[in-house]
């Protein structure tokens, strides 16, 4: 055990000798959380939306005044006013305006008439998250338009009534699982995989080797100083993302409790991961040119940009095995939902036999041989 103990004292002191390395595994997924949990995912605001009335009726004058109610209210759009239908079409064209709304001639009459009365909605459809937005809006809109101004006694239509089992989960929010895994994993890339292989390229390991420790003990020494490092890295990274992002329920004990068994559970299946990966490994070109492909096969099927049930079959098979999508799960079954230790134990199960599994491969694999 003493001697296990200080392979993990010599890794972690020369860790902390350097804090650039601390810094790149906790700034870059802090960054990306900021960058990106700002720049998608976002509610459209002041699109710039083109009216042509060439009506000029009471009914166009309600659909103006519903737009009016929008800019005042929800912000989504800002009504511009335009004379012809053409200019406002070339305008989305050039991409001066979002979106255009054309109120035909004789509307307000077919509306009086009951006679099919439409209004033309333009979106510039190579920007689809833009144009859905302006449809579903505009839909809304209509919707209410179309409402009697009389309730009917007996409801015709059966109506849908939407219940939300928690409150707006902005994009960082939801980003927030996501980052708190990928700093622990960017923190065994560097601790657990460069800094393994480039001590085997200066000959640590051959030190190593005059030693009477034995190759479990060098192994397990190895493994727990690169989960160290990333526990540390896992549980700054969730308090600093928390904040960051507005998740005050990291602050509740069972919450938080149950944040730091997961990043405990985490760092141990993503360095013994990373320990079998490399365990072979001699040349220190290696890891450099795997890092990016894991990254991306690993994080972007983990279902913590987008969910899984989207994905093709073969990529929700990659997800069944990933350690990042149960890493990801139990994070936001805990940051977002507060759910408790009762929805996150098979998350926990699975890391926990990953571990081991991948621990128990890379033992009779490490050469404690020259």
């Amino acid at each position: 055990m003493n001697r296990m103990m200080a392979i993990v004292e010599r890794e972690m002191r020369k860790f902390f000798r350097s804090p650039a390395l601390m810094l790149a595994s906790m700034i870059f997924p802090l960054v990306q959380l900021i960058v990106l949990g700002n720049a998608f995912g976002g509610k459209i605001r002041e699109a710039k939306l083109g009216i042509v009335d060439q009506d000029h009726g009471t009914e166009s004058l309600r659909i103006k005044e519903a737009f009016d109610a929008v800019r005042a209210n929800m912000r989504t759009f800002v009504p511009i006013a335009y004379d012809n239908d053409r200019q406002a079409m070339e305008d989305v064209r050039n991409g001066r305006i979002q979106g255009a709304v054309i109120i035909p001639p004789q509307y307000s009459r077919r509306v009086y008439e009951q006679n099919h009365p439409r209004v033309a909605l333009v979106v510039d459809n190579s920007d689809n998250f833009m144009s859905s937005t302006l449809e579903s809006e505009m839909t809304e809109l209509t919707d209410a338009l179309n409402q009697p101004d009389v309730a009917p006694r007996i409801l015709e239509k059966t109506a849908l009534d939407v219940v939300e089992l928690y409150p707006y989960i902005e994009y960082m929010k939801y980003l927030l699982p996501g980052s708190i895994t990928l700093a622990m994993f960017v923190s065994v890339m560097i601790g657990g995989g460069m800094l393994y292989i480039d001590d085997k390229a200066r000959g640590v390991h051959e030190g190593y080797l005059v030693t009477p420790i034995t190759k479990t003990e060098l192994v397990f020494g190895l493994n727990l100083a690169g989960a160290i490092k990333a526990v540390l890295t896992g549980v700054v990274i969730t308090l600093i993302g928390s904040l960051l992002a507005g998740v005050s329920s990291i602050f509740d004990l069972p919450t938080f409790l149950g944040s730091i068994i997961m990043v405990v559970l985490t760092s141990l299946a993503f360095n013994t991961m990373m320990f079998l990966l490399m365990v072979r490994i001699e040349d220190p070109l290696v890891p450099r040119a795997m890092f990016g492909i894991l990254n991306t096969l690993l994080f972007f099927p983990s279902g913590s940009i987008y969910p899984i049930q989207a994905f093709p079959l073969w990529l929700r098979l990659i997800a069944k095995v990933d350690p990042f999508t149960y890493a990801v799960h139990g994070f936001k079954s805990l940051l977002l939902k507060d759910a408790g230790l009762v929805a996150i134990w098979p998350d926990m199960l699975y890391l926990s036999i990953f571990a081991f599994v991948t621990l128990a491969i890379a033992i009779p694999l490490f050469k404690r041989t020259l």
